[in-house]
């Protein structure tokens, strides 16, 4: 299926490694030219590099912390002056600290509104300009927007009001053409996840292998997904082949959740 991306151009946020990396691969191999950030200019000049040779596309890397409103900016300027329109965003950036609630502390609260919650709004005002011949945005979203996790309630707060956010911004641009959707990953293999299960790890007593054994035995399809099969449901969602779908959240997490 030829998912309509060919010389697209996508800003790709947190992209040097897991479920970013996973959606630039995907736009990549399907013939976008993606602009890559994360933090550490090394890792994301090298992911760009690795992109642009195995897909045979332009890329950009740029290091940038989403935290700052300067370095968004920057980022999203010089995509826009080296290929003109943007055509697709991916909002994303690491989760906030594993911790329970009343272990919440002001400036806990303050650091997972800047990191989730308002760059998520800054990185759709500062690439909306840009989108002159419409677009897609898509958030790398969590399944505690619908189901609520032990010891993630600053992810909870934070990310159910980015997928405010997205129905709100799919509701207010579909008349320019801009469609606006979140994406949930379940027990994806990622760096993140690995850090989760250590930590249940050490609350729990269980070995690594017996929290991952559990986690599998809770997936129906029997095994933590890949960064390409998160990208591949990406990479749709931002492709013109998605071109009825606005507002939607779409759940890459191998039938886990149990939420209707």
């Amino acid at each position: 299926m030829d998912l309509g991306l060919k010389d697209k151009t996508a800003l790709v946020a947190a992209s040097s490694k897991g479920l970013g990396y996973g959606i630039a691969k995907a736009l990549a191999a399907n013939g976008a030219k993606v602009s890559l950030c994360s933090r550490s200019d090394a890792e994301v000049a090298a992911a760009a590099a690795t992109l642009a040779n195995d897909c045979g596309v332009e890329t950009l890397a740029t290091a940038c912390d989403v935290r700052s409103a300067a370095d968004i900016q920057a980022w999203v300027d010089k995509t826009a002056a080296a290929w003109g329109a943007v055509d697709c965003l991916v909002v994303n950036a690491g989760g906030p600290p594993a911790m329970t609630i009343v272990e919440v502390n002001d400036d806990d609260l303050q650091a997972a509104f800047e990191l989730t919650l308002l760059s998520s709004f800054r990185m759709m005002r500062m690439a909306i300009p840009h989108m002159t011949n419409g677009g897609s945005i898509l958030t790398v979203t969590s399944s505690s927007i619908k189901e609520p996790s032990p010891r993630l309630g600053l992810s909870t707060i934070m990310r159910a009001g980015v997928a405010g956010l997205v129905k709100t911004m799919a509701d207010e641009l579909a008349g320019d053409g801009i469609r606006v959707n979140n994406l949930i990953p379940g027990r994806i293999d990622t760096d993140r996840v690995a850090q989760l299960d250590a930590v249940t790890s050490e609350k729990t007593g269980m070995s690594m292998d017996e929290v991952q054994a559990r986690a599998i035995a809770s997936i129906p399809l029997g095994r933590y997904g890949t960064i390409d099969d998160f990208g591949a449901a990406g990479a749709f969602l931002l492709s013109p082949a998605a071109s009825y779908i606005t507002g939607a959240t779409l759940r890459v997490d191998g039938g886990s959740m149990r939420s209707i």
